[in-house]
């Protein structure tokens, strides 16, 4: 990874994430020896430094040429933290401010265009990828009660680890079904072997099975009901012949087909699934 990828979590500019990184290297020093050191044009260095002053990255020590001396790693990140919480913390008075008035607007509107909608829609798609693992995450983040997974070899939990663990805090119970070993090419075994282990040892809260028998879809669904006033899943139906990425994930909050996911869950679970693999 080069320097400026380093700094992608601190939304920082390419120029940006080069020259902090100069400056945690070579420390105190100029504008114009920075430029030269990092192939920073000079007509750009100094916004860039005014950048990274504002943010407080960086000290200016005044005098003829001024000079820049970078704080610690350890206060660089307590200051990136610190930056987004204040963001945050604007963006939600900047919504409260705004909340009334575009309710006042929108809200009896969409009211009125949903009582002339013959029914709601069982199901909304959004793309494979990122699109579905936010939606996979908000599930998570949402949960009250339990989440399930469906899945080969649950190759994205990297992307949505820190959700499950904020859920399993709250005390979700959180079951998975991954298809056996046996029925997965080598490159998705060893994936699932390492993500198995990793699920043993980061969260062992999270039960698992591995079935028997191809699964007809993979996906997640989380608070289903016996009453069917609850629950929602996001999920796909096996394509073998698709890539994921050319491919589309349903989402719906119906709670008889979430309760219906549940069953489904639950015989695989007790009747074709094995406890390891």
């Amino acid at each position: 990874m080069d320097d400026a990828g380093l700094f992608d979590t601190l939304d920082l500019t390419e120029y940006e994430a080069t020259a902090l990184a100069a400056l945690l290297r070579l420390g105190r020093t100029t504008a114009p020896d920075l430029a030269e050191a990092t192939g920073i044009p000079k007509a750009r260095i100094y916004d860039v430094l005014g950048s990274l002053s504002d943010a407080g990255y960086l000290k200016v020590i005044p005098g003829r040429p001024k000079e820049y001396q970078p704080h610690d790693p350890e206060t660089v990140l307590e200051r990136a933290r610190e930056n987004k919480r204040q963001e945050l913390e604007t963006f939600e008075r900047e919504l409260d401010d705004a909340r009334d008035s575009f309710l006042a607007t929108f809200e009896s509107a969409f009211e009125e265009q949903e009582e002339v909608r013959p029914a709601e829609e069982l199901f909304h798609v959004v793309d494979v990828g990122d699109p579905s693992e936010s939606e996979t995450r908000r599930l998570y983040h949402e949960a009250d009660r339990a989440a399930y997974v469906l899945t080969k070899s649950f190759e994205y939990l990297d992307a949505v680890s820190p959700s499950l663990a904020a859920a399993l805090d709250r005390g979700v119970a959180v079951r998975a079904l991954f298809y056996h070993p046996d029925l997965l090419d080598e490159g998705e075994r060893r994936i699932q072997e390492s993500v198995t282990e990793r699920l043993r040892g980061e969260f062992p809260a999270v039960e698992f099975r591995f079935s028997t028998g191809e699964l007809p879809w993979r996906g997640t669904f989380v608070d289903p009901s016996t009453t069917y006033d609850d629950g929602e899943a996001i999920f796909l139906v096996e394509e073998p012949e698709v890539p994921d990425h050319m491919r589309q994930a349903a989402l719906t909050a119906n709670g008889s087909f979430v309760a219906g996911f549940k069953r489904y869950f639950e015989l695989v679970w007790d009747h074709e699934s094995v406890a390891t693999s």
